[in-house]
């Protein structure tokens, strides 16, 4: 009996009934001949009530419920949870779904009604949206189901507690892996890339044939053989690409949810798939006052995995980069001339001049890309028509800001070295852009 009550849950119907009840006991306090109807209200609510009991825990049938998930979610990106939902109940439940969701989201109005029809089945799917890295413990499933009498409610749990691991954005990774390697680049903002000039190792010497290059024909091994003779080529592969992230203290803003680092976590590691596609070695590694989170450019099958599970224990501190200890490093590390894809952050000239010498060293011996962010709250802010003079003072500072950013791309491009400047949310896509242009243009 006291399971049955710790189950029962009021509804709003069972309080609106009850107070026009109590309303016609006050009026019949005034018109005493109406006494004995709302006495027989009284009692037919009671006898509802009890018959509301009966259907719902004496009856046969129940709701049957189960949430699936996945193994892993994807972080910052809309995840599915389905939830499939029986009805054995003679009647038609009107249902309510309440899932007790990780912490992490703070959603305390989350809850899904329907109408299940009795011997039904139905599929539900909800999503949600992480925007950490971490482990993510989901409670129990909370089903209330309600008769059409809709006075009482039972409540249906289903101890579901599980533990999910919420990584980089592989959903991302699926997505541009697919129309990379397509002829729908444009839909998604992606560039088709000329090639440009001869990216190309030699291979071997073989007869000519109708149809090759001219332009390729070997003069001398022509003259020795008395028949035309040309070079044949293969593009050049397994350049080392490596993802360079700085995890200092600059990479901790936030922008829809999301850190600068996690928008740099997600990119690194779809162009790391793309580069291991086109049969480059990827490889990554982070800083901040020290070099860490290593992984050795290669192109193996497991490398994915293993560039996964490190960008999964990544994470921001309060430090300022060490550019100085970044350009060692690389000196000492990084023997074959790579393209290096940066991703910092640089709010003033000021800041960019502290670490121009280390930047401009590491780019004599390797490709160097700068990648840093617009600050896009600033730019909508001082795109918003002023309302007042104050106003028009702080949109004057930020223009400032903005232009500074821009000032910076171009100070980086004076000293030959390679800049993006993005939007957090196009990161991904403008470096995909950067690295394909680079592999037209051969020069890496």
């Amino acid at each position: 009996m006291k399971k049955v009550f710790k189950n029962v849950f009021l509804q709003k119907r069972f309080f609106i009934v009850l107070t026009c009840i109590l309303i016609g006991f006050l009026v019949a306090f005034i018109f005493q001949n109406l006494l004995g109807v709302f006495q027989i209200l009284f009692y037919v609510f009671v006898l509802l009530i009890v018959a509301d009991i009966l259907l719902l825990f004496v009856s046969k049938g129940r709701i049957e419920g189960k949430r699936e998930l996945p193994d892993k979610l994807s972080n910052g990106d809309e995840n599915p949870i389905p939830i499939n939902i029986s009805n054995t109940y003679l009647f038609t439940a009107t249902i309510k779904i309440i899932d007790e969701l990780p912490f992490q989201f703070q959603k305390r109005d989350f809850g899904l009604e329907s109408n299940l029809k009795s011997g039904a089945a139905k599929f539900y799917n909800y999503h949600i949206r992480p925007t950490e890295r971490g482990s993510y413990s989901f409670g129990s499933l909370n089903i209330f189901a309600s008769s059409p009498l809709g006075l009482l409610a039972r409540r249906f749990q289903f101890d579901q507690a599980a533990e999910i691991p919420v990584y980089p954005s592989f959903l991302q990774l699926r997505k541009y892996d697919l129309i990379a390697f397509s002829n729908r680049l444009f839909e998604y903002g992606l560039k088709k890339i000329r090639r440009i000039g001869h990216t190309m190792e030699f291979e071997q010497i073989k007869d000519y044939v109708i149809g090759d290059d001219i332009r390729n024909i070997n003069w001398k091994a022509t003259a020795k053989r008395n028949q035309l003779m040309v070079n044949q080529y293969q593009d050049e592969k397994s350049q080392p690409i490596y993802s360079v992230i700085d995890k200092g203290r600059v990479m901790k803003m936030p922008f829809n949810g999301l850190k600068l680092l996690d928008y740099a976590i997600n990119a690194t590691l779809v162009i790391s798939n793309i580069a291991i596609k086109k049969n480059d070695k990827a490889g990554m590694f982070a800083f901040s006052n020290a070099i860490q989170n290593r992984v050795v450019a290669d192109r193996r099958s497991s490398q994915m995995n293993l560039i996964l599970e490190t960008l999964y224990n990544l994470d921001t501190n309060f430090v300022e980069s060490d550019f100085s200890r970044l350009y060692i490093d690389i000196k000492r590390n990084l023997n074959q001339r790579s393209l290096l894809l940066l991703y910092t952050n640089f709010e003033t000239l000021d800041a960019l001049h502290r670490q121009l010498p280390y930047l401009q060293a590491i780019s004599k011996n390797h490709l160097l890309v700068v990648i840093f962010f617009e600050n896009t709250e600033l730019q909508d802010f001082a795109s918003k028509p002023p309302k007042n003079t104050h106003q028009i003072f702080e949109q004057t500072i930020a223009e400032k800001f903005i232009y500074e950013k821009k000032r910076i791309v171009n100070e980086l491009r004076k000293y030959g070295i390679q800049t993006i400047l993005t939007k957090p949310e196009d990161l991904t896509i403008n470096t995909i852009n950067k690295y394909l242009e680079i592999k037209a243009r051969g020069l890496i």
